[in-house]
């Protein structure tokens, strides 16, 4: 560990500099996240194989002892989001209500952004938004295996954001880039990258993002601000540059009992804000709650216009739902899916609005893996094909399951979906996605 940084560990922590350095030494904190909108709480405790120790940060976080969890079904079906408890926190700090317009601005890899989903229930909007394309992927990848349809994934800078979307969106979550000061015992690289000069960059770049997530942000809504750092340049002192350079905006209690106050001295009322150390259950997170002054709707988002969707598409649907999503798209020959009107994003570079149900290819419709991953399809799927734990395992190693069974079919593990097949009468034929399959050397754990 480098000295420069334990130096200022010991004077941040003074008398509780010894447990700090302990910590340090002590595995890192595992955890996991249910996902309400694919399984209740209860179901999930009553069938989960490991022991999952309740946190005190998120009902739906528990503590969990085992590595590499990655791999079972429950995990690859979207039950569950692998997430250590304290990164949990700022999301229960911005205390998401159903049907809020949210924006995620810094949202990758997408802990915080399917939180914020599961507590929308497919009401609402999320926008979430990633600077680099390959992380925008895995957020994308992580939104799709949870099921969610109401939101939409962008690829842009924050000030394009804020230029398109003024005073959009109800609560703003800014999840800032870091030096990841909480993250050291989780990636060593993050030790390497550290340095004071480091920790001065990312603070400026902080600041510049508040600035673009002020824009975006209607009167009278609500920001969250929060890092996985102990810096305090890049916390309180953050948050105390963006309060005098914008005097409409307050800082509020964040009206939890986890974790424990700020740092004093630093402009602020510390008193408001969170802070959590391995020694309060968390690897290490900064949470600031602010509300801008005033009190207006916000900045409605035009709609899209309704397009004409291929027949096949629709034969499609009826043949495998119960009941027809209510609103369509079709964008040449891909066809997409939501409970509420698609929204006109203008210029920004949208990389998935709603569910992607299929394409239409070769005077075919062929369905794509969100479609049958999505929550509000999950009791409305007529053709279903539930698995044992071994044949779940030839499944996600993309080998054909031996069935009397025709036609395009949700292949689930307990009732979950975990992707899609299409049933010859004799065989199942595999359609789960060459890039997600596991290797022959792996075991389901």
């Amino acid at each position: 560990m480098k000295e420069a940084f334990l130096n200022r560990m010991k004077l941040y922590l003074k008398d509780e500099y010894d447990a700090y350095v302990e910590s340090l030494q002590q595995p890192r904190f595992r955890g996991l996240r249910i996902n309400e909108t694919r399984c209740s709480i209860e179901h999930f405790l009553s069938i989960s194989p490991w022991e999952c120790t309740p946190s005190v940060i998120c009902p739906q976080s528990f503590y969990i002892k085992e590595e590499h969890i990655g791999n079972h079904p429950l995990h690859l079906s979207g039950v569950f989001y692998l997430q250590e408890p304290s990164a949990s926190s700022a999301v229960e700090v911005l205390d998401v209500q159903e049907g809020e317009w949210i924006l995620d601005l810094c949202a990758a890899p997408g802990g915080k952004s399917t939180q914020i989903a599961s507590k929308l229930r497919h009401t609402g909007f999320l926008l979430s938004n990633e600077i680099e394309f390959k992380r925008a992927m895995i957020l994308l990848s992580n939104m799709e295996r949870l099921g969610f349809s109401e939101y939409a994934i962008t690829n842009e800078r924050p000030q394009k954001i804020a230029a398109a979307l003024p005073a959009c969106f109800d609560k703003v979550l800014v999840d800032a880039p870091c030096s990841g000061e909480g993250m050291f015992k989780k990636h060593e690289q993050a030790i390497e990258d550290w340095s004071e000069e480091q920790v001065a960059f990312c603070a400026q770049r902080q600041r510049e993002i508040l600035r673009s997530a002020y824009e975006t942000l209607r009167p009278g809504g609500i920001m969250v601000y929060s890092t996985c750092t102990y810096a305090k340049e890049e916390n309180e002192e953050t948050i105390a540059a963006f309060l005098q350079e914008f005097p409409d905006m307050e800082l509020i209690d964040c009206g939890v009992s986890f974790g424990r106050i700020g740092f004093s001295g630093c402009g602020i009322d510390a008193a408001k804000v969170r802070r959590i150390f391995p020694m309060d259950g968390g690897e290490g997170h900064f949470i600031a709650k602010l509300q801008k002054r005033g009190d207006q709707q916000r900045t409605s988002i035009k709609t899209m216009k309704s397009s004409t969707i291929d027949p096949l598409a629709l034969h499609f649907f009826k043949d495998q739902l119960t009941q027809q999503d209510p609103y369509l798209l079709q964008q040449k020959e891909k066809v997409f899916a939501r409970r509420q009107p698609f929204l006109s994003l203008g210029k920004l570079n949208v990389i998935r609005q709603g569910i992607l149900c299929g394409e239409i290819v070769k005077k075919r419709f062929e369905p794509h893996q969100h479609f049958y991953m999505a929550s509000i399809h999950q009791e409305g799927l007529r053709h279903t094909y539930d698995m044992d734990i071994a044949k779940c395992e030839q499944f996600l190693k993309g080998h054909p399951i031996m069935a009397e069974a025709k036609g395009f079919l949700c292949m689930r593990y307990e009732g979950f979906p975990l992707g899609y097949g299409k049933g010859d009468g004799t065989w199942i034929k595999n359609r789960y996605p060459k890039g997600m399959r596991m290797s022959e050397q792996v075991k389901l754990c």
